[in-house]
């Protein structure tokens, strides 16, 4: 809303609102007055006697400042004011206070006919405020009606309780704070990938004598190690690869017949082949 003369700027509006709606057949002062001061016999009187923080926004998260989308403000204290109207009005010598029960029962009608504060009835500061301004009845309570019309000289007169909600007041502007930066472009990143793992083709020859050599083809082999059993035993234990073929012996104390050969290049592809020990 604005600074801590939004609650004035309320109270003044709630006065332009009656002043503007009520019609009785003769003009009727509307003030702003604590019920024991002076202020004319004919009228309807606001008096502000009870302001508190609003509960349901007590909580509320920084905001974006409006117009600095790089600027947060903390945010503003939320209040609740709590209105008695009273009407005063000369008795007549037989009834009474009528004429002041219809002055109470028309301020009555504008504030129900009107539970949003028009815009037409803000004062200029408050027309670009970011909350309306409702206007609610509140439950009669005796005794806290009571305690009020106590604290006065004035004896007791026929009032009514509203409640005016929610009135906001912001934080001076040294309080305020520079937004994080956040992503600015969005698009595809680069993705690139070089790496092409290895592959063990096959070997040659797949049958031999004990102690023959056997050549291990395949891609991508450059730059790996190689690792190699055969029947359990270890015959190549981390040998760096230089190009896409290389070679190991049978051991020659293999028995005839067929055997069974796992290669592993750098534990990153396995394959088992069978090669035939013969005469």
């Amino acid at each position: 809303m604005s600074a801590s003369t939004a609650i004035g700027m309320v109270s003044e509006s709630l006065r332009n609102l009656l002043v503007g709606e009520m019609a009785l057949g003769s003009a009727v002062n509307v003030t702003i007055l604590a019920p024991d001061e002076a202020g004319g016999e004919r009228r309807i009187n606001l008096f502000l006697y009870k302001v508190q923080e609003n509960p349901f926004l007590r909580n509320m998260d920084w905001q974006v400042k409006r117009g600095s989308p790089d600027r947060l403000v903390p945010p503003p204290l939320s209040l609740s004011l709590s209105y008695l109207m009273t009407a005063y009005a000369k008795n007549d010598p037989q009834t009474g206070n009528t004429t002041a029960h219809e002055i109470l029962g028309e301020a009555m009608r504008v504030f129900y006919e009107n539970p949003i504060l028009p815009k037409d009835y803000l004062v200029t500061r408050l027309k670009n405020s970011r909350e309306q301004v409702k206007i609610v009845q509140n439950t009669l309570d005796p005794e806290e009606l009571s305690h009020i019309w106590n604290t006065f000289t004035q004896p007791f007169r026929l009032s009514v309780l509203y409640q005016v909600s929610v009135v906001q007041l912001d934080m001076l502007p040294e309080s305020e704070q520079v937004m994080a930066k956040r992503v600015r472009t969005i698009g595809v990143p680069n993705i690139r990938a070089p790496f092409c793992p290895p592959v063990v083709n096959g070997i040659e020859p797949i049958s031999g004598e004990a102690g023959a050599v056997i050549t291990i083809q395949g891609e991508h082999l450059t730059g790996w190690r190689a690792y190699a059993t055969m029947t359990g035993a270890q015959v190549l234990d981390g040998q760096a690869l230089t190009g896409d073929t290389f070679t190991m012996t049978v051991p020659a104390d293999l028995t005839q017949g067929f055997h069974e050969i796992k290669v592993d290049i750098s534990h990153l592809f396995r394959r088992t082949f069978f090669f035939e020990v013969t005469p």
